[in-house]
């Protein structure tokens, strides 16, 4: 195979596998009055020790990122919660939650320099939740008892163990969670919740690609 022929196929294959998003240094969101996490974060993913705990990692995306339709990951979980009633304050624990923030464009840019706790009050975010945990139905989409119609559990596992990669479509389930067309990527968190039952959660998640 020719030279040329080879560099192309090599800039083909690297476009088409997006954008991967590093770990490495995600700053971590605790709760008032709770227990956090232990989290153990490499370039590509992060490991996660919840024992009666809660708390998350996040991180900001840049304007060139904002604009991505599907997104995909790897997770696995060796220890898990129980079934828990994801709709519902208290008791809604999960294993992993991989969050997405959505902003108007008008206020994008101005939210990739807030917190995330600032960006998860604001009344103009939309965040969609891919959740493994609950006792719901895979696909299943939930108002958040937190976030109200700011925020959307979708369900892709429930409670349980195991090693899956996931592939999602940003846009379809945009539309399908708040019923309006997707505004702006601004940032991602990762969370896991075991405070509730007092369960303990053993899981990672890493190669989130963006494209």
């Amino acid at each position: 195979m020719k030279a040329t022929t080879v560099l192309s196929l090599f800039l083909t294959l690297a476009a088409s596998a997006g954008y991967a998003v590093p770990f490495g240094q995600w700053p971590e969101q605790k709760f008032p009055r709770l227990p956090g996490n232990q989290w153990t974060q490499s370039p590509q993913s992060v490991v996660v020790v919840s024992d009666s705990s809660v708390s998350l990692i996040w991180t900001r995306l840049s304007d060139s990122e904002g604009t991505k339709t599907k997104a995909s990951w790897d997770w696995s979980v060796l220890a898990s919660v129980p079934p828990t009633q994801l709709d519902r304050k208290g008791g809604d624990d999960r294993n992993l939650a991989l969050y997405f923030v959505f902003m108007p464009p008008e206020l994008a840019e101005a939210s990739r320099n807030a917190g995330v706790r600032k960006m998860l009050r604001s009344r103009e975010a939309r965040v969609i939740m891919y959740v493994w945990g609950g006792e719901h139905a895979r696909g299943e989409v939930l108002s958040s008892p937190y976030l109200g119609n700011r925020g959307k559990t979708i369900i892709r596992r429930s409670a349980g163990t195991g090693n899956y990669r996931e592939s999602v479509d940003l846009e379809e389930d945009f539309v399908r969670a708040f019923g309006s067309k997707k505004t702006v990527l601004v940032g991602l968190a990762v969370s896991s919740d075991s405070d509730d039952t007092g369960s303990t959660v053993r899981a990672r998640l890493g190669r989130i690609n963006l494209e």
